[in-house]
């Protein structure tokens, strides 16, 4: 019995570890103020929603912060956002 519980143990801090290891997938999207035009890159893992509520989503979502950053410069080039 004590070598199982051991052996569960072990289990439980690899696959804890691996865990750990595995990098985080965070993943990103504009969103537009209505009263502005302004766009800005949002962090989906941020709990809450941005403030005030004035805004709209104005991307998919991409995977990293540069994919966001390319997407950004393309709405400002084609005139959807503002500075």
């Amino acid at each position: 019995m004590r070598r199982i519980s051991m052996l569960c143990a072990a289990a439980g801090l690899a696959i804890t570890a691996f865990a750990a290891a595995s990098p985080a997938e965070a993943s990103y999207h504009l969103i537009r103020w209505q009263d502005t035009g302004f766009c800005q890159i949002w962090d989906e893992s941020i709990p809450t929603t941005p403030w005030p509520a004035g805004y709209h989503r104005a991307s998919q979502t991409v995977p990293t912060f540069v994919d966001a950053l390319m997407l950004k410069d393309h709405a400002l080039k084609a005139g959807h956002c503002s500075w």
